[in-house]
């Protein structure tokens, strides 16, 4: 089998959605599956371990400099008639992936997207000018509604955004849930010395962790309530964005440590070393890091945004608390730091519900779809 992965974003950029597309990437290497990339270039990778990528010229975006915008051209076309692929996953088309499933329908080869950001909301986080983006959402909903509509199936993170793509209008919506890899993320990691290094020397203290993009949408300002009003308690930031300057001044005075990116086991370890999970985004559309603080033994704090509601059980593994509830979101920390001995036990039967979340089960569903669609194809060309 031969897989097209086409995709708007890619490595070196660090996000939920080059996250998957590695995970996705590693597990056809593992089942024979060859591979393509197709992504907007970011840096001089020409491979991804053994899987070829396919760079695009690329414009990085005025209102959004960490992402780039690819442009298909005749080379793609001939790249792409020389792989042959059997079907093709594209990874939320816009302006890499719409001109490149045209590309493919015209070969005749079987599509599959599945989605992975809310452009149409998103939109409201930035302006031009005096020009507030939000008025572009009713067509954005139009676009994605027909680009959707135009591949042969496609797969949603979440039950939620499953809804909200059938409510949309887009018909053959499965579901793409998320998994996690419980050896990576585990509470084995947990460290003296990193917890040392992000509490400034107060291991003692209830430590809060988010993990992700610092950017508006994230509202990690909301986080403040909490820290004003409960004593002996830090804020652990790992990960940079563009939100980062509004956030040192958001928080200057208050204990927070802003640690950057993370990888690798120090990135194990800072999950390990917290105490609890706070994710108060407005805009997701699954949530990964969440199941990773999971796997990590951390009871969680969530809005219910994305695949949240599906992970999280109240009150057993975490709260949840509606976007942009502040004083709720404090409470629900409160209720976790107030009892140790129940903090703990949220964290284990959170860990336990991570170990049944496994990418291999996750990712071989995403082939057998592959195959089905391969299928479907031969089928039709038979009765024709």
């Amino acid at each position: 089998m031969r897989v097209a992965i086409i995709t708007e974003t890619f490595l070196p950029k660090v996000d939920g959605i080059v996250k998957v597309t590695c995970l996705l990437l590693d597990h056809l290497s593992r089942r024979g599956v060859e591979a393509l990339i197709i992504a907007p270039r970011y840096g001089d990778g020409r491979r991804y371990k053994d899987v070829p990528i396919c760079s695009l010229p690329s414009l990085s975006l005025p209102l959004y400099p960490e992402a780039r915008l690819g442009f298909a051209t005749l080379a793609l076309f001939r790249d792409l008639a020389a792989f042959n692929p059997d079907v093709a996953h594209l990874f939320h088309p816009v302006m890499t992936g719409i001109p490149t499933m045209g590309m493919l329908k015209w070969m005749g080869v079987p599509t599959l997207t599945s989605f992975h950001l809310d452009y149409a909301r998103l939109a409201k986080q930035f302006s031009i000018g005096l020009f507030d983006l939000g008025f572009t959402r009713p067509i954005i909903d139009e676009l994605t509604k027909n680009i959707f509509n135009w591949s042969d199936y496609s797969l949603a993170p979440s039950k939620l955004v499953q809804s909200q793509m059938q409510k949309l209008g887009i018909s053959n919506v499965g579901l793409w849930r998320r998994g996690v890899d419980a050896g990576t993320f585990h509470p084995r990691f947990r460290s003296a010395a990193m917890r040392d290094e992000m509490t400034g020397g107060n291991p003692d203290e209830t430590v809060l962790i988010y993990v992700g993009r610092l950017s508006d949408e994230k509202q990690i300002e909301h986080i403040r309530l909490a820290l004003e009003s409960l004593p002996k308690t830090r804020l652990v930031l790992v990960g940079d964005g563009p939100a980062r300057p509004a956030l040192e001044r958001a928080f200057a005075g208050l204990p927070v440590s802003f640690m950057g990116y993370l990888r690798g086991e120090r990135l194990s370890q800072a999950y390990a070393s917290a105490d609890i999970f706070v994710f108060p985004s407005r805009l997701e559309t699954f949530g990964l890091v969440v199941i990773e603080a999971m796997a990590a033994g951390l009871p969680v704090v969530a809005s219910r945004v994305g695949g949240v509601s599906d992970i999280v059980t109240e009150g057993k593994t975490g709260y949840t608390f509606e976007s942009g509830d502040t004083r709720a979101l404090a409470e629900g920390i409160s209720k976790i730091a107030g009892d140790r001995d129940n903090m703990r036990h949220m964290g284990a039967q959170a860990r336990a519900y991570a170990e049944t979340q496994t990418w291999d089960a996750i990712m071989d569903e995403v082939i057998e779809l592959y195959a089905s669609l391969i299928a479907d194809k031969q089928d039709k060309a038979i009765a024709i």
